[in-house]
């Protein structure tokens, strides 16, 4: 199903991946102890500025800073939108 918004100028809008819920060693992270990820996969982008063409795509897997981005919540699932100087990489 297709969002129903058009990010703006340089911005994006990001689909976070869901939090990790074991360690590598196999432990269970309790609610309260989880760290907000830092990974997303580009859901809608604008078309940037005259001076800077976007370069991020949908579908793209991006990183991201920890507090990067606006919160919000469309269709019942949590998104961010951000610049795109925010992202930090394209993996």
């Amino acid at each position: 199903m297709a969002l129903n918004i058009k990010p703006l100028a340089d911005r994006v809008l990001i689909e976070p991946a869901a939090a990790e819920t074991t360690t590598a060693s196999g432990i269970i992270i309790p609610d309260n102890a989880k760290e907000k990820p830092q990974k997303g996969n580009v859901v809608a982008a604008g078309k940037g500025t005259k001076d800077a063409p976007i370069t991020v795509k949908v579908g793209d897997t991006v990183l991201y800073g920890k507090f990067a981005g606006t919160e919000l919540k469309l269709e019942g699932k949590d998104y961010l939108i951000m610049r795109e100087s925010d992202i930090l990489a394209i993996i």
